[in-house]
């Protein structure tokens, strides 16, 4: 059972990605996300819905960041317990991290929530942006990513697509390999990256086990994941991530990015 007491702001966090990165999570302590992922580092979603909300008041994660001057850190995401698009005060969280610390403020997304001209509008205030892609086939995005009824693989992209188009800021792909993908997946995928342009893709594999049950810890790092029982997924080579990236830095000059693996 989840027995910690909820904080709108954690870490800092050491990422491969970001630097040391402090967290903040507009989504509260149940986790609540428009996908359930297979990997999922939070455990299984408690409420899987599509549906926009204030979860946490904006003023209530104001008085958390204070909490945490002078700010020693590198960025701060928006990201937490599950979705953050899905909080309706994310435009007014992001403008006020961004006034209140004077760092660059980004948000991991799903990209879900993309098709609605309102969240696009919010996200494009985030100095940085990172968007879950982890497959090109719709098969592959319900089996990995397991999305609400009615989300399809195309309309991701297409929302993507149309936020890419009004987005002046750092734009990532981050893209999850539970196995090495076929060759037509690979060039469709690389299709998709070239008409996106992003600043930078980044490659991952499942190397954090996941929670049996929903763990508000999980937010943070690896070590806090030995205090309760986890399932560890297979993650693919460093071979594989190597050969993919050296494939798509073959089409697209953008920096292609990985975690080093330690077997």
């Amino acid at each position: 059972m989840q027995t910690t007491q909820f904080a709108s702001v954690y870490g800092p966090v050491k990422s491969w990605r970001f630097g040391r990165s402090l967290g903040i999570d507009p989504i509260g302590s149940v986790s609540t996300c428009s996908f359930n992922c297979v990997y999922c580092q939070l455990g299984e979603i408690e409420q899987q819905n599509a549906t926009r909300k204030i979860f946490v008041p904006t003023e209530r994660i104001r008085q958390d960041l204070l909490g945490f001057q002078p700010w020693d850190i590198d960025v701060i995401t928006l990201s937490g317990s599950g979705e953050p698009t899905l909080a309706q005060n994310l435009g007014e969280i992001i403008t006020m991290a961004q006034i209140l610390t004077g760092k660059s403020v980004g948000v991991l997304t799903n990209g879900s929530l993309l098709g609605d001209s309102s969240v696009r509008a919010e996200l494009a205030i985030a100095d940085f942006v990172a968007v879950k892609i982890d497959a090109v086939c719709d098969q592959q995005f319900q089996g990995i990513n397991r999305p609400v009824q009615n989300l399809t693989l195309d309309k991701i992209w297409s929302g993507l697509k149309q936020f890419r188009q009004r987005y002046r800021g750092q734009l990532a792909i981050q893209t999850m390999l539970l196995s090495p993908w076929r060759d037509q997946d690979q060039i469709n995928y690389i299709t998709h990256l070239q008409e996106l342009c992003p600043q930078e893709i980044q490659l991952n594999t499942p190397t954090r086990p996941k929670p049996l049950e929903h763990q508000l810890d999980a937010r943070g790092n690896h070590e806090l994941l030995q205090s309760y029982p986890v399932r560890s997924l297979k993650p693919v080579s460093e071979e594989v991530l190597k050969q993919f990236r050296d494939r798509i830095q073959a089409v697209l000059d953008v920096p292609v990015r990985y975690p080093a693996l330690i077997h």
